[in-house]
């Protein structure tokens, strides 16, 4: 792990890295959605990434730089559900064994794929035992190798590349971006984005998005210091419930990234709902915490360009069927 910040060379290396095996997504927009904005919103959809989400390049970037032993050995990684999906696919292409520390009542769905990618999966309670302990009590035990799940230079590099796709398809496109809005849970995709980002499009505005109550970037942010949060309440965004940012992500989003935006579950259902229904895409409610900032207003798409990362689509179709059932 580096505590150097990457620089867009770092982030074209994870790209030539990952092409071939991660999915170049697209950009997608509705021309009706834009006739009712009255801008035009572009949607990054990492739902459709490889695992179902953006999770899967930092840790294929990770774990393609380990050395022979390391993978012989085997990677471990703590997670509530979609870098343990990618951390399980990227080791089933290297040949690297995998053990995934997750919570007991993650989503069934993203269980039963880190699985079927061939990993281990050890669950613990997620208010009980520490995970980092879980994880790296094991590691010790078996000589595996941590694939932190954002506060590590090859993950938050190898995230990054979403950035870089962004600015190489607004640039093919001769689309000037005035804003970006970005999923933010530990703070990987921002971090990593934002460096790729800000080379391209000096003056974009770029926000992390987090659900409201969940918002410790944002407020670490406006305070200029990383913010731990105390007295929290359960969030159907699963996938985005760190308490405080990395050290590393932070950092580099206190440099580049604007201001820090927190959404509600109402506003967040609503752009799942939105995004089924103009874009055919299923996001999973973290997922779609960015989506939800644009469509809401806190990122204004009116006579503006705007792009929003659709982060992940890993839901459980029971949930996903009663979150749509009660859109707004």
């Amino acid at each position: 792990m580096t505590n150097l910040r990457p620089t867009i060379a770092v982030i074209q290396a994870a790209a030539e890295r990952l092409s071939g095996h991660a999915i170049l997504t697209p950009l997608l927009e509705s021309p009706l959605l834009n006739e009712t904005l009255g801008g035009r919103l572009l949607v990054k959809p990492e739902c459709l990434q490889l695992t179902g989400s953006f999770k899967f390049r930092g840790a294929y970037n990770k774990i393609s730089q380990m050395d022979e032993e390391q993978r012989r050995r085997g990677v471990i990684a703590y997670s509530s559900g979609n870098h343990a999906q990618g951390v399980a696919a990227a080791a089933n292409m290297k040949g690297a064994p995998a053990v995934i520390v997750m919570p007991e009542d993650a989503p069934r769905i993203k269980i039963e794929n880190t699985r079927a990618w061939g990993a281990e999966v050890v669950t613990h309670s997620r208010h009980g035992a520490d995970r980092e302990a879980v994880a790296a009590e094991i590691a010790a035990e078996r000589g595996l190798s941590l694939v932190p799940p954002y506060d590590d230079g090859d993950i938050i590099t190898g995230q990054g590349t979403v950035g870089l796709e962004i600015a190489r398809q607004c640039h093919e496109r001769g689309i000037t971006p005035d804003a970006v809005a970005i999923c933010c849970g530990g703070g990987g995709l921002s971090s990593g984005s934002a460096i790729a980002l800000r080379d391209a499009f000096a003056d974009c505005d770029l926000h992390t998005v987090e659900p409201a109550g969940w918002d410790d970037t944002a407020q670490s942010l406006k305070l200029g210091e990383r913010v731990t949060l105390v007295d929290t309440e359960p969030s159907i965004c699963d996938a985005l419930l760190a308490r405080t940012p990395g050290e590393q992500t932070f950092a580099i989003n206190k440099q580049l990234i604007s201001s820090g935006i927190a959404v509600s579950e109402t506003e967040v259902i609503n752009a799942m709902a939105i995004a089924n229904r103009f874009l055919k895409l299923v996001a999973e409610p973290g997922g779609a915490v960015a989506l939800a900032s644009a469509l809401a207003g806190h990122v204004p798409v009116a006579g503006r360009t705007v792009v929003a990362v659709i982060s992940g689509g890993n839901v459980d179709s029971e949930l996903y069927a009663e979150l749509l059932a009660g859109a707004q």
